[in-house]
């Protein structure tokens, strides 16, 4: 039964719908358009996300003849953008595209005409003190926004190319052996489901949305493997009662959705925690990460460790995978990796362990050689 006034109902199949209208200029008539969620408060928080998006963009009469799209201003395309993408797009996405668009572009992009923005004026307005990470995903955006613009409005726009970067990247932070061996000691210790869910990680690699939204049917116990189909984040929502909001959704990419084998270890620690409820971690519903996190630094100080973030896990795992001798290919499907380049660019950067082992068996092999010379001028 739908929600009177709110246009929410629960669906015959469990889950709860919402429905918006918009304008199809096409059609010159409104159409409607729906969202879905898991529960009532999921979907009116995507409601309210749809309609503060509906309010604020401005819309143009593309049929005007007065219109003059060489006019056209990047914050206005930029609007037109997001209201589309937001239809098409998870929440999560969408909502990190609007934040590098209201961060980082907004005020320095947004009372410029689309055919005035070039190269010169961009890369002046990119500081080169954000990560990488971040000025890729400025020039994305931005390049994103351009080609709608480009698109609709029929303006030829080039292509925005960022500067190579200047910063060498720093190796990925992983924990040392030594203090490996501390953490386990104290996991081991009274270990309760949050010191499990830390093991976890270290055992399988997978991300802390992952791990969160984890469920008891996405264990087969028989077959020894673990289905990851689904994350948790929180995402910043328009909404004078909430901030932002835990959405539960499909992982950030279809590479994402993976099988992981389970060691004999784990199977131990899955069978010792397990519970009737449907979360492995969060009971009824998905453990929010910020608590986990803060589990994890209370676990660190446990140990006698320095701060370090949650992530410092995964790469953990990842490097013992690859000094293990995993290869490449296997480690990047057990990551969730779209391309295993990333993995080789992260992760295949040897210890200095490593380098002295195989060092010394440079030198073996020199005593070989020099050993088989040495014999020849003897019996010469």
């Amino acid at each position: 039964m739908a929600r009177h006034g709110e246009n929410i109902r629960k669906r015959e199949d469990g889950r709860w719908e919402g429905r918006y209208s918009v304008y199809a200029e096409e059609k010159g008539k409104k159409v409607y358009h729906s969202v879905y969620g898991k529960s009532y408060e999921e979907v009116k928080e995507k409601l309210n996300l749809k309609k503060s998006l509906l309010k604020d963009t401005i819309s143009f009469n593309k049929k005007a003849e007065n219109c003059s799209y060489k006019m056209v201003k990047f914050s206005d395309a930029a609007k037109e953008w997001l209201l589309e993408i937001s239809a098409v797009n998870k929440v999560s996405t969408f909502v990190k595209y609007r934040f590098i668009y209201e961060k980082y572009l907004a005020v320095a992009l947004g009372e410029c005409r689309v055919v005035d923005i070039n190269n010169n004026m961009v890369n002046k307005e990119v500081s080169e003190h954000l990560s990488e990470s971040i000025q890729k995903s400025i020039y994305c955006v931005m390049n994103q926004i351009l080609r709608y613009a480009s698109k609709h409005y029929e303006i030829s726009i080039p292509v925005i190319k960022r500067q190579s970067s200047k910063i060498k990247k720093r190796p990925v932070e992983v924990l040392t052996k030594m203090e490996q061996a501390q953490l386990f000691s104290s996991l081991y210790l009274e270990m309760d489901i949050y010191k499990m869910a830390v093991a976890f990680c270290l055992y399988t690699g997978v991300r802390i949305g992952e791990l969160c939204a984890l469920r008891w049917t996405d264990i087969d116990m028989k077959n020894r493997l673990i289905y990851i189909n689904r994350t948790v984040q929180r995402v910043a929502v328009s909404n004078k009662q909430t901030k932002t909001i835990l959405l539960e959704s499909v992982p950030k990419s279809e590479y994402s959705k993976r099988e992981i084998p389970i060691s004999v270890s784990l199977l131990d620690l899955l069978k010792k925690f397990s519970h009737d409820k449907p979360y492995i971690f969060g009971g009824n519903k998905p453990l929010e990460p910020r608590t986990l996190q803060y589990r994890f630094k209370k676990l660190l100080v446990e140990a006698e460790l320095s701060a370090k973030n949650f992530h410092i896990l995964r790469h953990t795992f990842a490097t013992n995978c690859m000094e293990g001798g995993i290869d490449v290919k296997s480690l990047s499907e057990l990551l969730g990796h779209s391309d295993i380049q990333i993995t080789l660019n992260k992760y295949v950067h040897p210890s200095m362990d490593t380098k002295r082992k195989q060092l010394e068996e440079l030198s073996k092999i020199y005593g070989q050689i020099y050993g088989q010379e040495f014999r020849k001028t003897r019996n010469l």
